[in-house]
């Protein structure tokens, strides 16, 4: 039986950090899996490090990583990753909106041999209308754009050492872990899971959060909006063509052009596409530029296992 490590990733989760250190590792004991739990403070404005910090003084399984600022959830996700020392890697939402009891489901698939295990939503719980729209919307842009189904995807899954491993040694910055799960390939399986009701707190996802999430992730994970660009420039050029032939056939035909309406639309049209395309050229320059300074993905200032404190062991990302 192989050790088990759950990653956490936290931000302004002050209320739920104790309540899901204690739910987990009751249910992993009482199952006799081994375990750590390594919960990732991204940067949290509220007191999540000193709530982590107390978890660990109660259960000595509980490694805590404290960021130096907000580096984002990807970011915790791939930190908690690197950190975990287990033979088999999970990772959930720190608010037990992931059901913790779905984790023994998909234990048990991985010691059947299975090494990538994604938990499937069959429910969004009780979000607002606007958010469930906002949210089925964007990720049905992602699944059309990544070529990864997207639509019942959650960050909640499990991954032998193998396939984590594959993933934190690739080399770029910008990384999408909800598709790179898939894309990895390896032996998959998935498991449904309604998500559960928050205890406290509140999400950090709004509509225009998840629009820059859509969008990130898009670029970080495909080229397509690229192409966007030539259709653009196509649907342009079929247009004028059109107009053309359109203008000298009544040139020919003895009637002159009224007015300059058809012209404005025109230069108008052909204006927003380029901005728009310029646009999108300009985000992917930017990713590039990012990605050459070879920045890490994130910075540990702090890191605890149980009362010790073992900063000097952390894995660096500037590699």
């Amino acid at each position: 039986m192989g050790m088990l490590s759950v990653v956490l990733p936290a931000y302004n989760e002050e209320l739920m950090i104790g309540k899901t250190c204690s739910v987990l590792a009751g249910l992993l004991e009482h199952s006799g899996i081994s375990y750590e739990l390594v919960l990732v403070d991204d940067g949290s404005r509220d007191n999540t490090w000193e709530e982590i910090k107390k978890a660990g003084k109660k259960n000595t399984h509980i490694l805590g990583v404290h960021f130096s600022r907000n580096f984002g959830k990807e970011s915790a996700v791939f930190a908690g990753m690197a950190q975990a020392s287990g033979d088999v890697i999970a990772v959930m939402d720190c608010d037990l909106q992931h059901p913790p009891k779905t984790l023994l489901e998909m234990y048990k698939l991985w010691e059947e041999g299975y090494e990538v295990i994604e938990g499937r939503k069959i429910s969004r719980g009780q979000e607002s209308f606007l958010h469930k729209k906002s949210a089925g919307f964007f990720y049905r842009i992602m699944s059309k754009a990544t070529g990864v189904d997207m639509q019942n995807a959650s960050d909640f899954k499990m991954m032998d050492r193998k396939a984590a491993d594959s993933i934190l040694s690739m080399p770029e910055r910008s990384m999408f872990f909800r598709a790179l799960s898939g894309w990895v390939g390896f032996r998959t399986a998935s498991v449904p899971f309604e998500v559960q009701e928050r205890e406290a707190g509140e999400s950090k996802w709004s509509a225009w959060s998840l629009v820059k999430y859509a969008f990130t992730n898009i670029v970080a994970f495909t080229t397509i909006p690229l192409q966007f660009v030539t259709l653009a420039g196509a649907a342009c050029f079929l247009i004028s063509l059109i107009l053309t032939v359109y203008s000298l056939v009544q040139y020919f035909a003895g009637h002159a052009v009224e007015g300059y309406t058809t012209l404005l639309i025109m230069l108008l049209f052909i204006g927003s596409a380029v901005m728009m395309s310029l646009g999108i050229i300009g985000y992917y320059i930017s990713k590039i530029y990012e990605e050459v300074k070879r920045r890490p993905r994130y910075l540990i200032s702090q890191m605890m296992r149980g009362e010790e404190d073992i900063s000097d062991q952390a894995k660096s990302d500037a590699d």
